[in-house]
Order: structure tokens, then C-alpha cells, then sequence
């Protein structure tokens, strides 16, 4: 699962590298259709871009019984003919041009990345649970269920060639997941952490709530990793369309497409008071301004600086204002620089200058024992202080 840029930056990321061997992972391949909790018929699958295997498949690591994490995987996302045209992973050998991951590379199992799933790190507040993992190919944040046709674009300014089908089933391969946990995990589970990183972490943010109604006597956490949201009001109402975004009722209301992307988690923490949640973030994403820079340009306006990752600092600090201001059971935890994600590679462990490590930060969150240190806000000197809104001087 590689990382690489995109179009003006733009690019799927996993943020996470190679590097354990395999421990106690269990793959769950091919899972048949079920009934889901909502009543209604799923079947996983990925994306079925031409040449790409739509088989599905995730991975659980038996732990705690009475600890449950559920970690969504990242990996960009389409919306149109061009974002859809042009998957990573050398499908179409344009390597300045990709936009999502098509399908699950072969061979890939969780035991081979660092972060939250080492678990041979002593410092991992997870290393014991009982872990589920949900990769991510279908194009639409994990919210997804429709098949959508595009035309095929061979990159801007070309003719436009044949019709290509994507299954945006994220929300279908979550409900599968979800029928395996509720039929596998004890009714007893005290602890429940559900995150997610880039993608994945509006997987989290907008699925918790099914989890959270099958254990609601667990304590519950929420951290989006790297995914704060920053958008333009006409993707948030036309681009997310193709995908049929699914999200509880009872949590985001009946009109998916009516609430913003940065909106996901103040809306679950609001409904959730007795919950934590978390959001973790760099103050110049490079992948988070680069999918920004799309929208704006082609689904615009955006915010009122005109100059592209400026304009995200500035909104996305905003955001984190409201939601510490608004929210008591909410923190966030900001790093300078542009590196996007943090829970699947060795900065989750590295000495921080916003203090502890995010591995420390992460514990502390899920430790809800009365005399547990303080689970605080945390951010680098500056990082908190928005980018001004100008270009620099020659």
C-alpha cells in the first residue's frame, strides 16, 4: 500500500509501510451476502475498475474479548469521469495521475504495517485487543452503495473513450463486517475503539454508530485520522451523489448529501456525549489540500483565500475551534508540516513536539480509569495559528 501524489497533489494514502511478520491475523476472504443490520441485502466487493479483482476480504486478530477495535483502511476516493478514470497502484501507468484505490493489493494482510497494527510494540494501547480490519477499495469513503457508470478520460484534454463501472459499496462491505462482528464478538465487550485513517477516518466517523447500537454498554471511542473534512458545498451536494452516501438515521438525520464532510463528527460526538472523539491532523496535508485543490477548482467555490492550502489551514483550524469550543468530549491533536496519517507507520510512536506521542495521546483516550493522566488537547508550538492569507514576498 504505497503513497504517491496526484494531480496538483492530489492522491490516495495509506501511509503505512511493510515491515512485520505475520501475528495472529486471521483473513475473513470472500464473505458470502448477508441481512444486514438495516434490514436490507449486502454483498462486499471492490471497486471493478477494468483488470482490477473485485473479490473483497478483511482481517480480524482474536485479543481481549472484552476490547474491540475496528480500524478502516484509507486509500483516496472518485467522484466523476476524470477522479474515476484514473486509480493508483499502476492500473493505467500514469503515475502523476491517481486518485483511489481500485481493489486490495494481493498479498497484503495487516501484519505487515507499522503504527496501530504492530503489535509487537509495548507501547501500542491496543496490542491486546481484539482487532478487526477493513481495507478499503471502493472509491467512496466506506459510504457507498450504488454502482456508478463514468466515461473514461485518458487524462485532461483527451476524447473521452469507453464507459467504465465502479461499485461504490463501502457502506455494503462495512455491513458485511458488521454481521461477522455481531455474530463472532461477545455481547460483554466493555471497550469499543472505532478509527480510521484518511478515508477510513470518515469510515469511523460516520459507521460508529452501528457499532455503538450492537455494544452499547462498551465505552466508546472515535479518532479520525487525517480526515478533517475540508470541502466545497458543491461536492459535499453533487459529488458525493454518484456514491449514495449511507448514514444512520438516527445520528445524521434522512438527507446524507445535506451534511457536510467536516460535519461528520461534531455530529457523533453531539449524539454520543457519553463517547470520546478525536480527530489528529498535520497543518499543511499534502494530501488533504490536494483533494481540497480539486474541488475547488472543479467544484468550487471554495473558502475566501484564493491560494489553495492556506485556504484548508484556515478552515480546518476553524473547524478544530468549534469542535473543542462546542464539544467537552472532543480533543485534537495537530503536528506541523504536510505529512498525511499517523496511525500506520512509526511516527504513531515518535517523540513529538506536541507532546506526548500520538501512541501516549491514543492510550490516554482509551483509558477511562479515574486517576489516568488527562486526556488533553495537544499541538506544536504555532501549529493552532492560522496561515496567512497572502503570497510570500519575491
Amino acid at each position: 500500500m504505497n503513497r504517491s501524489i496526484a494531480l496538483a497533489g492530489v492522491l490516495a494514502a495509506l501511509a503505512v509501510a511493510p515491515l512485520h511478520a505475520a501475528e495472529g491475523w486471521q483473513t475473513i476472504d470472500n464473505p458470502p451476502a448477508i441481512i444486514g443490520a438495516d434490514g436490507l441485502p449486502h454483498q462486499a466487493t471492490c471497486s471493478g475498475f477494468p483488470g482490477t479483482n473485485p473479490r473483497y476480504r478483511f482481517w480480524v486478530r482474536p485479543g481481549d474479548p472484552k476490547k474491540l477495535a475496528v480500524i478502516f483502511d484509507g486509500g483516496g476516493a472518485c467522484w466523476d469521469d476524470l477522479t474515476c478514470s484514473h486509480p493508483s497502484g499502476g492500473v493505467l501507468r500514469q503515475p502523476l495521475l491517481q486518485f483511489y484505490t481500485p481493489a486490495i493489493p494481493k498479498d497484503v494482510d495487516p501484519s505487515q504495517y507499522d503504527g496501530l497494527l504492530d503489535l509487537n510494540n509495548p507501547a501500542n494501547p491496543v496490542k491486546d485487543w481484539t482487532l478487526v480490519a477493513l481495507p478499503y477499495c471502493t472509491a467512496d469513503v466506506h459510504l457507498g452503495s450504488a454502482d456508478h457508470v463514468y466515461q473514461k478520460v485518458a487524462r485532461p484534454g483527451f476524447p473521452r473513450g469507453d464507459t467504465i463501472t465502479i461499485h461504490h459499496r463501502g457502506y455494503d462491505n462495512f455491513m458485511v463486517v458488521l454481521d461477522w462482528i455481531g455474530k463472532n464478538v461477545g455481547p460483554d465487550l466493555s471497550d469499543l475503539f472505532v478509527t480510521g485513517a484518511s478515508a477510513g477516518g470518515y469510515g469511523a466517523s460516520a459507521h460508529f454508530p452501528w457499532l455503538a447500537r450492537q455494544f452499547p454498554q462498551a465505552r466508546l471511542s472515535v479518532l479520525a485520522d487525517a480526515s478533517q473534512g475540508v470541502s466545497t458545498p458543491a461536492f459535499d451536494a453533487n459529488g458525493r451523489a454518484n456514491w449514495n452516501v449511507q448514514l444512520p438515521a438516527w445520528v445524521f438525520g434522512s438527507t446524507p448529501l445535506a451534511v457536510p464532510s467536516n460535519d461528520l463528527l461534531r455530529r457523533g460526538a453531539q449524539a454520543y456525549t457519553g463517547a470520546r472523539f478525536a480527530q489528529y491532523t498535520t497543518t499543511q496535508d499534502e494530501v488533504q489540500t490536494g483533494f481540497y485543490g480539486y474541488m475547488k477548482v472543479f467544484y468550487g467555490p471554495g473558502g475566501n483565500c484564493p491560494l489553495i492550502t492556506p485556504d484548508w489551514n484556515r478552515q480546518m483550524l476553524g473547524t478544530l475551534s468549534q469542535y473543542k469550543t462546542s464539544l467537552p468530549n472532543f480533543r485534537a491533536y495537530v503536528l506541523p508540516g504536510t505529512k498525511h496519517t499517523i496511525i500506520g507507520d512509526n511516527g504513531f510512536y515518535a517523540d513529538s513536539p506536541a507532546g506526548p506521542t500520538m501512541a501516549a495521546w491514543t492510550g490516554a483516550m482509551l483509558d477511562w480509569n479515574p486517576s489516568a493522566p488527562a486526556w488533553d488537547n495537544a499541538a506544536c508550538p504555532d501549529c493552532l495559528t492560522p496561515m496567512p492569507c497572502r503570497r510570500p514576498a519575491p
